[in-house]
């Protein structure tokens, strides 16, 4: 089985559910991990490290998925490989690929079923705060950089876009 064939197979498996607080130990370790491998391309050690602090503050999880609506992408075994959340006047504030699971599709998945969830919700433009590593990404998807900024994530300020998409008439 070639490389393709194994990356169909993955999202052919793939289960898309809503995430629950029991995932938070498992949310939180996801997105610590790619932040600080997947990141470490475009960002210093140093930066990576403090971002990834981000998601160790208490409440934080919690606050999240009480404010947010997630959607999580889970592998056959019932492990989270990835997730995005939005929040109801359409700021996207999350997408995570677990960082072995990178390139096979699962963003791309997560996307389109984070667009259609803002279209039945009436949310007419998207917005997010889109960091350099995926940044490429967002734009080869039609979203386009309104503000290149500095935005803080625990101590330290990183560069990110903002980034906005129209999805609705």
């Amino acid at each position: 089985m070639n490389k393709n064939e194994q990356n169909d197979t993955s999202r052919n498996t793939l289960l898309f559910r809503p995430a629950t607080p029991t995932d938070i130990p498992e949310l939180k370790e996801l997105f610590c991990n790619t932040v600080l491998t997947v990141n470490a391309r475009d960002y210093t050690a140093e930066e990576v490290a403090d971002w990834a602090s981000c998601g160790n503050l208490p409440g934080h999880w919690e606050e999240l998925l009480a404010t947010l609506h997630f959607i999580t992408a889970c592998d056959a075994e019932g492990r989270i490989v990835g997730f995005t959340s939005i929040r109801n006047d359409g700021y996207l504030h999350s997408m995570f690929i677990h960082k072995d699971h990178q390139g096979e599709g699962i963003a791309t998945a997560l996307l389109q079923r984070i667009e259609a969830y803002a279209m039945e919700h009436d949310i007419q433009n998207i917005t997010s705060e889109v960091s350099i590593t995926a940044r490429p990404f967002f734009e080869s998807r039609g979203y386009v950089v309104e503000l290149e900024q500095r935005a803080q994530a625990n101590r330290l300020k990183l560069t990110n876009y903002r980034m906005r998409k129209q999805i609705g008439i």
